[in-house]
């Protein structure tokens, strides 16, 4: 057999994460103070970087700087360049309605929100997987076989049960305990549901859509070669060079091992609203939350000491953190521009919860807003993690006015929150001595709100308002 070189050209479609992409996305999950902290930190780690003078125009500011810098872009290297000329930021995520800068403008009612409606649960795995679960479009039976398989994980979110195990504690056969699996393991986080290290990253790869046959088999055989550093006898195995196999570790390490890992166990936590929605007249006004966040500028000190003659390698340290400098402010306006979006979105489709509460709550499902505002239902999950909104009736997480529906007598669907905020209703107005059962609270549902509701939906969302049965509840004379 004798040894060739060749040339071949070959067209492929290849997902590209970029750092600057990475860190948008990045950006997008945080929470409010999550993303103070960001930007404290990349205050004191980026010397272009200064917080703007109070007394200083935003808007002037912005115009001036863009057009201080718009010379200096060009001097970038032209990878760069392109990525920040060539990024459809107004397709990917639109731009701020013509009420956002009238909304900033009116005061904040100072009596709209009480001090006690400002603590709520640290969202856990279980619950956000959950979430995820019940709003999907999958079969009761589906949901159940899901709900095990969200039960049985750990902390960082493996599986530690097989297929088999799954089959039987849900009594459905292998090949649809195995399909479910599959499905929660696209859920967000990715990768949660797997039952070794390596399925995880391969789901991860999978999701990203990179097809590579040498990245699979890396990850499938190789982990333990790549954690021991032997690159160069991969590359021998492989037939590449050891710059290749450079790159396919770099892609593996930007992979998360530990899915389930970034959240807590349930913990009490201070929440600071990321906006306020209030009436104002017949509409209503969305206000983003920017107290205590650093209004962010290029300092016009290293701007200047970037047009001197200074030596080449201090130039390009200062073009390199003008570029990282220039990515995180856009960054950060995106997600502004995102999550405002959001919110305009879910109060055009809660409009009723909004004037008069929760009873008024509609069924609504993460495709609406995505279809709506023309991002993907991935983006929109991404921004109502660990958001809240202050509204007329409380602080709610963002995710709260995302809830599946039950039918009613008249063909109409009611949010299920709305049901439970029945229940509770019912139950704190019901005779002590006489408690209702979860028959007669259904009974009570079809007539008050004609929805078709099974008594042991009834009890589950019983259950999960944290209210004892019937029998529990009846207090003696």
């Amino acid at each position: 057999m004798s040894l060739q070189l060749r040339q071949n050209l070959k067209l492929a479609q290849q997902l590209i994460m970029t750092p600057q992409l990475q860190q948008a996305i990045k950006l997008l999950q945080l929470s409010r103070l999550e993303l103070v902290e960001t930007v404290q930190q990349a205050l004191l780690e980026n010397p272009v970087l200064e917080e703007r003078a109070p007394e200083t125009d935003p808007e002037t500011d912005i115009q001036q700087a863009s057009e201080e810098h718009s010379e200096k872009v060009k001097e970038f290297d032209v990878q760069e360049q392109s990525l920040l000329k060539s990024a459809e930021w107004d397709d990917y995520l639109g731009n701020f309605s013509s009420t956002s800068r009238q909304a900033s403008e009116r005061e904040l009612p100072e009596e709209m929100v009480s001090f006690e409606t400002m603590y709520s649960a640290k969202p856990t795995l279980e619950s956000h997987l959950l979430w995820q679960l019940h709003l999907s479009r999958l079969t009761d039976r589906q949901k159940e076989i899901g709900e095990i398989i969200v039960g049985n994980l750990d902390s960082h979110g493996y599986l530690h049960s097989n297929t088999e195990d799954i089959a039987g504690m849900s009594e459905a056969d292998e090949e649809e305990a195995e399909e479910l699996i599959k499905t929660v393991q696209q859920f967000d986080p990715v990768g949660v549901a797997s039952r070794s290290l390596s399925e995880c990253l391969q789901v991860q790869v999978d999701f990203l859509g990179k097809d590579d046959p040498i990245l699979t088999a890396l990850i499938r055989d190789h982990l333990g070669d790549i954690e021991s550093g032997n690159l160069q006898v991969l590359a021998k195995k492989f037939q590449v060079t050891k710059e290749d196999i450079e790159a396919y570790v770099q892609i593996i390490q930007s992979l998360d091992p530990r899915p389930g890992s970034s959240f807590g166990g349930g913990e009490t936590f201070y929440i600071s609203p990321d906006a306020y929605v209030y009436a104002y007249g017949d509409d209503f006004v969305i206000i983003l939350n920017d107290e205590g966040f650093p209004d962010l500028q290029i300092s016009p000190f290293y701007a200047q000491l970037l047009e001197s003659k200074n030596g080449q390698q201090s130039k390009q340290y200062l073009q390199e953190q003008m570029r990282q400098g220039l990515w995180l402010l856009k960054s950060i306006q995106q997600r502004q521009r995102t999550l405002y979006k959001v919110l305009e979105s879910i109060v055009r489709f809660q409009r009723e919860f909004f004037l008069h509460g929760v009873s008024q709550l509609k069924p609504l499902v993460l495709k609406d807003v995505a279809d709506e505002i023309e991002v993907h239902e991935s983006t929109v999950s991404r921004i109502t993690t660990n958001k809240y909104v202050a509204t007329p009736f409380g602080i709610f997480e963002l995710k709260y006015f995302f809830n599946s529906g039950l039918g009613t007598s008249n063909g109409e669907q009611v949010a299920s929150e709305s049901v439970k905020a029945a229940i509770k209703n019912l139950i704190n107005h019901e005779d002590h001595q006489k408690p209702w059962s979860d028959k007669q609270l259904v009974e009570c549902l079809n007539k008050e709100l004609q929805v078709n509701i099974a008594r042991r939906t009834v009890a589950k969302y019983r259950e999960a308002l944290g209210i004892p049965s019937s029998t529990k509840r009846k207090k003696k004379k």
